[in-house]
């Protein structure tokens, strides 16, 4: 199987309107994305992640021409940016929806022991928790009443009633 050295470095198109098919994606969706507003709580859960791909997805075909028109790919990227937001905005008014949508917190530590099952359904070995407690300043299991993993991702912690922090500490 031989490789076409000329054809992978030419163009079926002009490298201009690359540019400009790329700088029109580029400033559209960064204009929808700042409209749509952003989150500031916790880090990238399933479904920005899962939009993000899709935007990639749709924004290449729309720099590559496998659209006719920019346009094609504007509206394809305006309909996945129009979709997360509503799921957001619906899940927010309406708390029983946002249980569709959203994974449940998952105790991964009660009253100083390691709860094992949940450890398994979120495939967390003990050295990765241990590795978050750390993070919150935490250096031994006794210490914690409740840690969860969230919805987010992110590792919560709640100290048991000695150590915890009192204000201003």
């Amino acid at each position: 199987m031989d490789i076409d050295w000329s054809g992978l470095w030419s163009f079926t198109m002009s490298p201009w309107e690359l540019v400009v098919r790329g700088t029109m994606m580029y400033w559209f969706i960064f204009l929808l994305l700042r409209v749509a507003g952003r989150r500031d709580i916790g880090s990238l859960g399933t479904a920005d992640v899962l939009l993000v791909v899709l935007i990639a997805d749709a924004a290449q075909n729309g720099m590559a021409a496998q659209y006719e028109t920019v346009a094609e790919g504007a509206v394809l990227i305006a309909t996945l940016v129009f979709w997360s937001v509503a799921i957001d905005r619906v899940s927010y008014f309406f708390p029983a929806v946002a249980r569709l949508f959203e994974p449940r917190r998952i105790c991964l530590i009660r009253d100083g022991r390691l709860q094992r099952r949940g450890m398994r359904r979120e495939y967390i070995t003990e050295g990765e928790l241990m590795a978050e407690l750390r993070k919150h300043g935490i250096d031994d299991v006794r210490r914690v009443s409740r840690a969860y993993i969230e919805a987010t991702g992110n590792v919560s912690v709640l100290l048991q009633g000695p150590f915890r922090r009192r204000r201003g500490d």
